[in-house]
């Protein structure tokens, strides 16, 4: 009987020592105080009584920075918030040499955003937000590694600007976008003219082609809504005829009787014969509408 009792208690004294650790776990463990190993995963057998243990796990954890008041190096008071990611590469320095490794990390991680941001412009922060995160990655992962964590990744989430530094940035930006509009524009007249000088040279070597941008002129005009379209003729066609006297002048028609060679007709000069085209637009009543 003293033999089942004794046997009943040493076996419910082995399932009081046994721990299950899971894959991301290890434990510290101590015997009567003192560090004797790393254990873990899977099952293990701790004297009750006489070990403990301290359960750490090796996964990577997100540890939110608080938002932070900054200073920059251009005097510009932001207010800057991050998070840090990091994970226990060695569990036993994490526990032994540090009291609290993740109050400890976010300390320090506070400590050196202030630190960093105040050394830094603000157009620096905003647009070179990596450049930032490798310094605080590197800084804080060098502070880190005695206690057995190993920092992944530090990135910087939100920068909250005054309200005046935002209205300021605001109209920066509206002028900078104005003065590209400008240059744009000026730019299409200068690709315009040019454009347009060299049509000019085209059309002045070729006299016909005046002739036939006014045939499509008067092709444009006509498909609009208009009742009367004026066909006007250049004057330089008609200066000969007058000269010559057949619309009422004299003095051409007394100089061929005398026996006077007639004036030769000039030529046209095509610069000139650009027609003026006058139109008129319908009038036409409207309907009256119907009750």
């Amino acid at each position: 009987m003293e033999l089942i009792i004794a046997a009943a208690i040493g076996l419910t004294y082995v399932a009081a020592s046994l721990r299950v650790l899971r894959q991301y776990e290890r434990g510290v463990v101590f015997f009567l105080g003192k560090y004797i190993a790393t254990k873990g995963p899977g099952l293990i057998f701790l004297p009750a009584g006489f070990a403990a243990q301290k359960r750490v796990s090796l996964r990577i954890m997100a540890l939110d920075i608080p938002p932070q008041d900054v200073i920059t190096r251009d005097n510009v008071s932001v207010r800057v918030n991050a998070v840090l990611y990091m994970r226990v590469i060695d569990p036993a320095r994490a526990i032994i040499d540090i009291e609290d490794y993740l109050y400890a990390c976010s300390q320090l991680a506070q400590t050196t955003l202030r630190a960093v941001l105040g050394e830094t412009e603000l157009d620096e922060l905003l647009a070179d937000r990596e450049k930032i995160n490798a310094i605080l990655k590197k800084i804080i992962d060098e502070r880190t590694d005695p206690w057995g964590i190993e920092v992944s990744a530090v990135e910087v989430k939100d920068v909250d600007l005054p309200e005046t530094m935002k209205r300021a940035m605001a109209r920066q930006a509206e002028a900078e976008r104005e003065r590209r509009a400008k240059v744009i524009a000026a730019q299409g007249e200068l690709q315009a003219s040019h454009t347009l000088a060299q049509a000019a040279n085209t059309m002045a070597k070729e006299p016909i082609s005046l002739q036939l941008r006014y045939l499509q002129t008067v092709i444009e005009v006509a498909a609009e809504n208009n009742s009367t379209t004026i066909f006007p003729i250049p004057i330089d066609m008609i200066t000969p005829f007058m000269k010559q006297g057949l619309f009422g002048g004299s003095t051409a028609a007394a100089a061929v009787g005398e026996g006077e060679s007639a004036p030769a007709l000039p030529e046209p000069n095509p610069l000139t014969m650009l027609p003026q085209i006058k139109v008129e637009e319908s009038k036409v009543p409207k309907k009256e509408q119907k009750d």
